[in-house]
């Protein structure tokens, strides 16, 4: 049974329902979960979500910041959300969903991007970041008995040296700075979640999902950076057929500055 689940920073789900619905309307994931939709619950574009089939939909927003979502062609159940960092900020939210026999907890992150210097001793938001990363290395895999488990999300963090256009030039840069990089890894790492991203990609690859709007040749130059994640329990490593990065939405009318992921299973 095939199976797919998308992940994107949409960067207002309003003003990009346009795109949303050119990408559903052609590719038509099973689950689709947005992140930064900067939009309170109750004014969450749902109706043309339903339009389109996805008729089971649980947000977690608010008003010009934040925000995620997930909407699913299938049942969900729960709806679970998490203030990592304690700051009130709505950056998570779970639900439980079953497909092929199989139940699935599917978590939802949009994890702080954390300001410009990577300095948490003069920086609050690099420290809001940290601490996040940190509470993060809590969340387990197979933390539920006969459940597997997605992550996906916008972890702001890209862990590999070419997961960004330049190790050496990025050292510094917020994203990608030792103390983000080596704090995902082993949330990564005490969770035992898998990176399916990676699972098919080399990690000697260039693998990215996000281009800043400050470049205009930005297709040309191609200085992006992979800020986008998909990890599974160990379970589903094998199930895993491809996982699609759309690099051409980076390009259409009013884009966002991440491109769709979709991670295709066979279940």
């Amino acid at each position: 049974m095939s199976f797919s689940i998308t992940t994107w920073n949409i960067n207002s789900v309003r003003l990009r329902m346009p795109i949303v619905e050119q990408f559903v309307l052609k590719h038509k994931p099973d689950i689709l979960c947005l992140q930064e939709t900067k939009v309170p619950n109750e004014l969450f574009p749902a109706a043309p979500l339903r339009a389109m089939g996805y008729d089971h939909i649980i947000v977690h927003g608010q008003k010009g910041y934040h925000g995620v979502a997930i909407a699913s062609r299938i049942p969900l159940q729960e709806d679970h959300r998490l203030d990592y960092g304690n700051v009130g900020h709505a950056r998570h939210i779970s639900a439980v969903f079953e497909r092929g026999g199989r139940r699935v907890r599917l978590h939802n992150f949009y994890v702080p991007a954390g300001g410009d210097e990577p300095d948490p001793a003069i920086n609050p938001k690099f420290a809001h970041k940290l601490d996040f990363v940190e509470e993060m290395k809590l969340l387990k895999a197979n933390g539920e008995a006969n459940t597997s488990a997605v992550l996906v999300g916008d972890l702001n963090i890209a862990p590999l040296e070419h997961d960004v256009w330049s190790h050496k030039q990025m050292l510094k840069i917020v994203s990608h700075t030792p103390v983000e990089t080596e704090g995902l890894l082993e949330a990564m790492k005490r969770g035992a979640w898998l990176d399916l991203m990676r699972q098919h990609v080399p990690s000697h690859e260039k693998l990215y999902t996000w281009w800043s709007y400050r470049a205009k040749d930005w297709e040309a130059a191609d200085r992006g950076r992979r800020l986008d994640h998909i990890w599974s329990s160990s379970d589903l490593g094998p199930l895993l057929q491809r996982i699609d990065i759309l690099k051409e939405a980076r390009g259409w009318d009013r884009p966002s500055d991440h491109v769709p992921v979709t991670a295709h299973f066979n279940l």
